[in-house]
């Protein structure tokens, strides 16, 4: 089985690597389906999955100048207390089967929204431009700690939508932000967001450690062959299988 499981971090890791998104979207229903998780220990590990994978990438965007800090500390305003609130619930109110029943449903949405960003990315791009004349600048910092609000919520409930859906709701609503920029604070908001969830996950029990080891010794290697095989394989071919993988994990585990 730990063979099985470093094939499956480095098959997710190169996808990583070839899309920039679809980490956790892959991983949490690998981990239910071939790993047999349950429903919140697959979330719990995806978290500690994305977070470590994810600092190193944050740190090279932090170097490069990459990271607006600005919207940052916004979307941390709204997304950390999200995540501490939605774990404290989960403790005071037990882990029980209607539990289980909400995080299996909030897993199935994020895939199935994660799926929509990802297809439609070129005209998430339109959506902010039409939409700047009716946001003013004095809106967007509330806006964006509602973003954030809702980020640390489904993340929390689902180990999803850090990453591609993040990016989406800044892109929405900075849609003159340098793509760089985009991609380095969505990374770096994402880290402290999973790393907080993922704690809290922890405290319940609900991360299987050596599983966790076994998915970051595989992801490692296939991030970097996926980032290198980018340059050679269409972007809307990537992108339309990433979508059908997600559409169908998404479909499957809400049915």
């Amino acid at each position: 089985m730990d063979l099985i499981a470093i094939l499956s971090g480095f098959g997710v890791g190169a996808i990583v690597g070839l899309t920039g998104v679809g980490g956790g979207s892959l991983m949490t229903p690998l981990l239910l389906t071939v790993f047999k998780l349950n429903p919140a220990v697959a979330i719990g590990t995806d978290l500690w999955f994305a977070a470590i994978t994810k600092t190193s990438g944050s740190v090279a965007h932090h170097r490069h100048g990459h990271v607006d800090y600005r919207i940052l500390a916004w979307l941390l305003l709204g997304s950390i207390p999200a995540a501490i609130g939605t774990i404290a619930l989960m403790h005071f109110t037990g882990v029980t089967k209607g539990w289980a029943a909400a995080l299996t449903f909030s897993l199935g949405i994020a895939l199935l929204l994660t799926a929509v960003t990802v297809a439609f990315k070129q005209i998430w791009l339109a959506v902010g431009l039409r939409l700047e004349r009716w946001i003013p600048e004095q809106r967007k910092a509330a806006l964006t700690v509602l973003s954030g609000f809702v980020l640390g919520v489904l993340v929390s409930l689902s180990s999803i939508g850090a990453g591609a859906i993040g990016a989406t709701l800044i892109l929405i609503l900075n849609p003159r932000i340098d793509a760089r920029r985009l991609v380095g604070t969505d990374i770096a908001h994402a880290v402290p967001l999973t790393l907080v969830a993922g704690i809290g996950h922890a405290t319940l029990g609900h991360v299987d450690w050596v599983l966790l080891v076994s998915l970051l010794i595989g992801s490692i290697p296939g991030i970097w062959i996926g980032a290198q095989l980018t340059r050679q394989l269409p972007d809307r071919l990537i992108r339309s299988l990433l979508c059908v993988s997600l559409v169908t994990a998404g479909l499957k585990v809400i049915t």
